[in-house]
């Protein structure tokens, strides 16, 4: 883990120690941002350490693996007059002006999903979630287009988070439940959070079918 145990220094050093031939790195980040790199600059801090040359690929993306897209599609089910909105972790807006392709893959993941539920452009809405600071992130922010769809006559919503592998904090007390609050606070009638994949079947079986195709 970048935060937390087993951390990718204790990864490295038990796989240096198996001996093994090459590293695959996955960031569990499906949408590539130049903050994914900071996980392959721990990897080449830790291989570092060792002293050792060793082959190693690093998987930057898959926003647009078909199995991936599938198996997030597999979590939705819309009741009637219900909307989707897939809510993606923010970053500053002039990361995109200096070329980061982060809110360009996110759209395409969306666009992607709601083709596979086979949605109209009226079922769905994009949003960018957990600013902070001062400066200017990717809009629309989800919390301010929460309290705003009540007004719009919006009034029953699911929220999906593609850019989260597994649930966390963000996701459970921002997504699922401050900005539930938000939602019916501001007259909102059915809120409801759709999980991130964990464990799901689907999930591993795609992350297991990525990891294998690198092997070769």
């Amino acid at each position: 883990m970048s935060y937390g145990n087993p951390s990718i220094q204790s990864a490295v050093d038990s796989l240096i120690a198996q001996d093994v031939e090459k590293i695959i790195i996955l960031p569990l980040y499906p949408q590539y941002s130049s903050t994914t790199a900071s996980v392959l600059d721990a990897f080449a801090q830790a291989l570092y350490k060792h002293k050792k040359v060793l082959p190693f690929e690093f998987i930057h993306n898959y926003h647009n693996h078909p199995l991936y897209i599938k198996a997030l599609a597999n979590t939705v089910t819309l009741t009637e007059n219900e909307l989707l909105l897939f809510s993606f972790h923010g970053i500053p807006a002039r990361y995109e002006a200096e070329g980061d392709f982060y809110s360009e893959q996110c759209r395409e993941t969306a666009r992607l999903v709601a083709k596979e539920l086979n949605l109209t452009e009226n079922q769905w809405l994009l949003s960018f979630q957990s600013r902070f600071g001062s400066e200017e992130w990717l809009q629309p922010y989800t919390d301010e287009l929460l309290s705003n769809l009540p007004t719009k006559n919006i009034k029953n919503i699911a929220v999906i988070c593609p850019g989260f592998a597994a649930d966390c904090l963000e996701t459970i007390e921002e997504i699922a439940e401050e900005n539930q609050e938000n939602f019916k606070n501001a007259g909102g009638n059915n809120y409801r959070y759709i999980s991130a994949l964990n464990a799901n079947s689907d999930h591993i079986s795609f992350l297991v079918k990525l990891i294998e195709s690198k092997l070769d």
